[in-house]
């Protein structure tokens, strides 16, 4: 049996898979507050207390950089390592990777189901496939193909420069810059970042702030989720969260389009991570598809680009799969 995981900033994901029910069927998952734990073993330990199955491997993934079996989870002092897990587990083998790699080797098993279509494109057989997560951070990873199966490869694209795509960005990077020495994409496109635009913003003055939800974002451990219900709360938006939510999706669309160029991503491009599906109204109406499109002589090039929203949990789907084949690789279940 496999223990299987998605290990973000805010949350953590686990469940239980066998290689005859497969890596869409879950024995049993459940959820858990990843800052509200020390590490991940005290998650697992109080996960496994309540599982019968006999479990004899896992496979996680990370919200960080892996090298050679080590990890560090981006936005969480938490410190990996494949075999000391394995050890401190009781479990033959441990296996770590990216969480947006891992999301990648779900996308060629994803079902018509798990995808909202923003732009249907002309996909290229076996031209590469770009991923792009915001959440926490900023993920991103792309495929290749390799004869008959798509090879997954990690980045961390995320941390690259920020480049502004129009004067309001250049101020929000002049506005970042005062605060940060190095301005990066997920400093203005992840959930971290959203809280940041809506303060530009406002301190920019164009858009008054409601007195009422400056009192909600003040108490709020996370202003985030406030921020992008009250943008979405039609027909009783509140114009700066609105406003907000447009500047991050055109620097989104932006950065996504970015990727995609990097990769020649003709196979297509996934939006997955915590945002894309809980804004998909934001996507939807255009703003996204202008900023992705907009790349001077290339774009006729990006309009033919299909592009998805994965709205299933792939990070956990493609750790499942990946850790079933590895088992099935070295003769376990």
């Amino acid at each position: 049996m496999l223990l299987a995981g998605d290990l973000g900033g805010t949350k953590t994901d686990l469940a239980v898979y066998s290689a005859e029910a497969g890596p869409r069927a879950p024995l049993v998952q459940a959820e858990f507050p990843s800052g509200s734990y020390p590490g991940l073993a005290a998650i697992v330990r109080e996960f496994l207390a309540g599982v019968t199955f006999p479990i004899d491997r896992a496979c996680f993934d990370v919200a960080g950089p892996v090298f050679a079996g080590r990890a560090k989870i981006t936005n969480l002092p938490w410190e990996l390592e494949e075999g000391a897990l394995a050890r401190e587990l009781n479990l033959q083998a441990v296996h770590l990777l990216n969480d947006v790699e891992a999301i990648a080797l779900a996308v060629p098993i994803l079902e018509p189901g798990d995808l909202h279509t923003l732009n249907r494109g002309e996909a290229v057989d076996g031209g590469a496939i770009a991923v792009i997560a915001p959440g926490t951070g900023m993920g991103q990873a792309f495929l290749t193909r390799d004869g008959a199966i798509y090879r997954a490869h990690a980045t961390e694209g995320g941390h690259a420069d920020f480049a502004p795509a129009n004067p309001t960005q250049a101020e929000l990077l002049a506005y970042l810059w005062k605060q940060h020495d190095h301005v990066s994409v997920e400093r203005v496109c992840s959930g971290l970042a959203i809280p940041d635009i809506y303060r530009f913003l406002r301190d920019r003055g164009s858009i008054a702030e409601s007195a009422v939800l400056a009192r909600q974002i003040a108490d709020a451990k996370d202003p985030t989720p406030i921020i992008v219900e009250s943008a979405l709360q039609s027909p009783k938006a509140d114009a700066l969260c609105v406003a907000t939510l447009e500047t991050f999706v055109e620097i989104l669309g932006a950065e996504a389009g970015n990727v995609a160029l990097k990769v020649l991503a003709t196979g297509g491009v996934y939006l997955a991570g915590g945002i894309p599906p809980r804004i998909l109204p934001a996507l939807a109406d255009g703003r996204f598809m202008a900023a992705f499109t907009r790349k001077g002589r290339f774009s006729d090039l990006m309009a033919r680009i299909p592009v998805h929203v994965v709205v299933q949990r792939a990070a956990l789907l493609g750790a499942a799969y990946h850790g079933l084949q590895r088992a099935l690789d070295h003769g376990s279940g």
